[in-house]
C-alpha cells in the first residue's frame, strides 16, 4: 500500500539523482550527448558524485556554484572556504581544486581549445549555469581574442549594477592588462527578469563610447535572467546605429 504523503517516512524523503530520468541525469546525458552538452552545475555534479541526505548532489553543485560566483570564483577559494560549505568536505574539495587545475593546465597548453564567443547564445551556454542562480548582481567581463575566443571571465563588480556606480574604466582594465581586442560584458538580474533597465542601456552607451576610445571593441552586453537571456546589441540598445 502506497504511504500517505504526510506520513514521518514521506516528510523525510528527498530526490535523488536515481529518481531523475535517465536521460536527464548528467552521467547519462554525458555518455549520450557528451561533456560540450552540459551545464556547469552538472559537470560538477559528476565530480562531486554524491550529494546529502537534504539535496541531490545537482542541487549541492548549483548551490556552491551560487554560493562562490561560479566557476572562477570556485577557483579563487582556499581549500579551506571550499571545505567549510555545507556538503562538501575535504574529499570533494579535493576533488574540485584537482579538476579545476586541469582544465587550467589544459587552457595553458593548448589556447586552440578555449571556448569561441559567436554570438550571445554562446555567452549564454558559458555562464547561465551559475549566474541566474546569484541573489546578487555580478557584473563579468569576456575578454577574447583576435579569434573571438574567450581568454578570461573577470568578475569585476558585485553589488547594485547601475551606470552611476560601476566604474566603466574598470571593465576595460584586464582587458588593457592583457592587451585583448575586444570583450563582452555580462551581468545577471536576480529577479529572473532579463529584461535591460535604462541603467543597462546608458552603462553599455558608456562602454562603447570608451572602447571607442581605447580601442578595444565592446562586442555586446548581455543580460542574464532565469533561464533566459537579452542580448543589448540585438535589441539595438546601447549600441549606434548600424
Amino acid at each position: 500500500m502506497t504511504k500517505a504523503m504526510n506520513s514521518p517516512e514521506a516528510a523525510e524523503y528527498r530526490p535523488t539523482i536515481r529518481d531523475l530520468p535517465a536521460s536527464e541525469r548528467p552521467r547519462e546525458r554525458l555518455r549520450e550527448r557528451g561533456a560540450a552538452a552540459l551545464s556547469s552545475a552538472e559537470l560538477l555534479a559528476i565530480i562531486l558524485r554524491t550529494g546529502t541526505h537534504s539535496e541531490n548532489v545537482l542541487a549541492l553543485a548549483g548551490r556552491a556554484l551560487a554560493r562562490f560566483g561560479g566557476l572562477a570564483g570556485l577557483a579563487r577559494a582556499s581549500f579551506g572556504e571550499l571545505c567549510g560549505e555545507r556538503g562538501l568536505g575535504e574529499a570533494k574539495t579535493a576533488q574540485v581544486k584537482a579538476a579545476l587545475e586541469l582544465g587550467r593546465r589544459l587552457l595553458s597548453t593548448q589556447p586552440e581549445e578555449r571556448a569561441t564567443v559567436q554570438s550571445p547564445q554562446d555567452v549564454a551556454n558559458l555562464v547561465m549555469a551559475e549566474m541566474d542562480l546569484l541573489d546578487q548582481e555580478h557584473l563579468r567581463v569576456l575578454l577574447l581574442n583576435t579569434k573571438n575566443q574567450v581568454l578570461a571571465m573577470p568578475e569585476v563588480y558585485k553589488g547594485n549594477v547601475n551606470s552611476t556606480l560601476v566604474r566603466v574604466g574598470e571593465l576595460f582594465r584586464e582587458a588593457i592588462r592583457e592587451g585583448c581586442p575586444a570583450l563582452i560584458v555580462v551581468h545577471n538580474h536576480p529577479s529572473g527578469d532579463p529584461t535591460p533597465s535604462r541603467d543597462d542601456v546608458e552603462m553599455t552607451r558608456q562602454m562603447v563610447e570608451a572602447g571607442q576610445l581605447l580601442g578595444i571593441d565592446v562586442l555586446d552586453h548581455v543580460v542574464i535572467g532565469r533561464q533566459s537571456f537579452v542580448s543589448l546589441r540585438e535589441r539595438g540598445l546601447g549600441f549606434p546605429k548600424a
